[in-house]
């Protein structure tokens, strides 16, 4: 029987070692038909499962949803393909040692779609939200968990469905050498994930139209599940550490738990109800799988888990997916600039934040901000980023 303790152990488990920290890079997009521009159905002939089938002869090993029955992810060594729930296509990259290793990874593998692509008459689309169509051009991948997911989102907001089917976001992955290297990174994320979507934002545009938004797809975030999304203040308590973000996901609604091949609905009950044995009708003692299950269905900005994700970017086109990764860790993973951007937003407030948040998804790197505007923060955090690259060492 595990308790809290084995809980927030989990997240010390990840700490590395300063002199080996990685990069992930998570990069979704959409999969189109060469001629209707429409989303490929899983079932339909070059659809959705003769890809992955196809890419199961390619080297990667298939995972299925089922008692091998459905496919829906593809390993190869510490890389994965996932299905989105409209059918986008993720590569969920290896832990890298460098932005030429990333590259040279996310290389690979759309050249590889692209070839395939060429096979199957489908194009590639990397942009944060699709620009023409509506929700019902997307059908639903047959991934238990979103069924579960699907009905559970109209409960909680409006916009979770068009969040499922229509978005796709770049991420990066960063590792942490302690709690409190955790601490200092999590607080700088949140304290700069406004700026990040400004500068990648890529998606104006809604069902044939421009819109209003410089990036639709964080407006769709912003009514998906405040429980579960958007910011956290107390991030930057004084009291942060791996305990309190522990508090928080047990806190949070759960999505399931899977047992058999079969996923459980579990959106009655927190994680803590589940904990504690309050799941009166859920005969099941708590795993860690199931706690690891249950971080990755916490959407905040920005994610812990045995490293950090940043998620508030969206999907862009093939050369900047590099560009991404290139920012964060110039910023993360070097001390010196890393205290230089900790004195730019030393004094920035949940209020600060919020502002940002809400603000840049329409304004973008217009956005007016403490008597400037973001284009000119992000013009210093690049420089200051781009200084890891260029200087001597």
């Amino acid at each position: 029987m595990i308790n809290k303790n084995d809980l927030i152990d989990y997240f010390f488990s990840g700490i590395k070692h300063k002199n080996n920290l990685k990069i992930g890079v998570e990069h979704e997009k959409f999969l189109l038909d060469k001629n209707s521009f429409l989303p490929r159905n899983y079932d339909e002939k070059h659809g959705i499962r003769d890809i992955l089938e196809r890419l199961s002869s390619m080297g990667w090993t298939p995972s299925y949803d089922d008692n091998q029955k459905t496919i829906v992810a593809l390993l190869k060594g510490k890389e994965s393909i996932t299905l989105e729930p409209g059918g986008q296509i993720e590569l969920s990259g290896a832990p890298l040692d460098n932005i030429h290793e990333t590259c040279e990874e996310t290389t690979q593998h759309l050249r590889e779609l692209k070839k395939l692509g060429d096979e199957f008459n489908f194009i590639l689309l990397g942009m944060g939200v699709e620009p023409n169509l509506t929700l019902d051009d997307f059908p639903w991948m047959p991934k238990q968990r979103y069924k579960i997911m699907k009905e559970y989102m109209k409960r909680v907001g409006t916009q979770g469905q068009h969040m499922m089917k229509r978005t796709c976001t770049n991420q990066v992955n960063i590792d942490y050498s302690s709690e409190e290297d955790m601490v200092n990174k999590l607080r700088l994320m949140f304290n700069l994930e406004s700026i990040a979507t400004a500068i990648f934002s890529n998606s104006p545009f809604d069902r044939g139209s421009v819109s209003k938004y410089k990036s639709l797809r964080s407006h769709f975030w912003h009514h998906t599940d405040s429980d579960r999304t958007g910011l956290l203040p107390f991030v930057f308590e004084k009291n942060f550490n791996f305990e309190r973000y522990t508090d928080y996901a047990l806190n949070v609604p759960m999505y399931f738990v899977k047992r058999d091949n079969k996923y459980i609905d579990m959106t009655n009950y927190t994680f803590k109800d589940f904990f504690d044995g309050k799941c009166t009708n859920i005969n099941h003692e708590v795993t860690l799988k199931d706690w690891e299950d249950h971080l990755t269905t916490l959407f905040p900005q920005a994610r812990l888990k045995k490293y950090i994700e940043i998620r508030s970017m969206d999907a862009c086109n093939w050369d900047l997916i590099c560009s991404q990764p290139a920012f964060w860790i110039g910023i993360l993973y070097n001390d010196e600039i890393c205290d230089k951007v900790q004195e730019i937003t030393e004094n920035w407030t949940n209020e600060d934040r919020y502002y940002l948040n809400q603000r840049v998804p329409e304004e973008g790197l217009q956005t007016k901000f403490k008597q400037k505007k973001i284009i000119e923060f992000a013009q210093e955090l690049y420089e200051l980023s781009k200084k890891r690259f260029t200087e001597k060492k």
